[in-house]
């Protein structure tokens, strides 16, 4: 998963700026999504930080293309875009089904409680968040997941990110996304942290204390 966009965020309580005022959300089903590719990729470029390298824009365009058509393929695929005179972000993902192929590669037993929600079709995997360079970025990030989230009447949010990715880290921390544990995925070498987002007090409850001791390693 890929919240691309590496700043540091501001402190939950801070002042929304007011530039939301002028950025729209909708939801796109899965056609407009592909007609979208092309625009989406130029956000994903203008968002992550990137080599210079023409070779290496161009196999990474590639790569996210391959990932938003697999993703679009998946069932129950939902996606946010945020607009204003252009596309300035967006969030996508999928329903997790019951057969918890979502976590198969998890460190260890996975926690009761997630895999009672995963059980009941009541989470949602954001697998890409995309919001183009400004100094408001996390303002348009977090409604964008948001407007997911709530459209699918989740209980849990859910996603991966990559461990060594400690801004991305910090900035699911800071919108109240809850460590669970490691995750590899083969075939690749990289090491992903489990992240988990409850939504409404009745699932925040049941993920009270959930690895807290999680966070304590990663920068405030």
């Amino acid at each position: 998963m890929t919240w691309s966009r590496h700043r540091q965020p501001r402190k939950p309580g801070d002042r929304e700026s007011s530039s939301m005022d002028a950025v729209r959300l909708r939801r796109v089903n899965r056609w407009q999504a592909e007609e979208l590719c092309e625009d989406l990729a130029d956000l994903y470029l203008e968002s992550s930080d990137l080599s210079p390298s023409e070779g290496h824009r161009n196999r990474s365009r590639e790569e996210f293309l391959h990932h938003l058509s697999g993703d679009i393929r998946r069932p129950g695929f939902a996606m946010a875009i945020a607009e204003s005179t252009a596309l300035v972000g967006c969030a996508f993902g999928f329903p997790v089904r019951s057969d918890s192929f979502w976590w198969l590669g998890f460190d260890g037993a996975l926690p009761p409680s997630i895999e009672q929600l995963t059980e009941s079709d009541n989470v949602f995997a954001i697998t890409k968040i995309l919001v183009a360079p400004h100094d408001e970025d996390d303002d348009i990030a977090r409604p964008l997941q948001q407007r997911l989230l709530t459209d699918h009447q989740a209980s849990l949010g859910a996603t991966l990110v990559d461990e060594a990715d400690h801004p991305s880290l910090a900035a699911f921390r800071s919108w109240g996304w809850r460590d669970i544990g490691e995750v590899r995925k083969p075939p690749g070498p990289t090491m992903f942290r489990a992240l988990v987002l409850p939504l409404g007090e009745r699932t925040a409850l049941r993920l009270d204390g959930l690895a807290r001791h999680a966070w304590t390693g990663w920068p405030g």
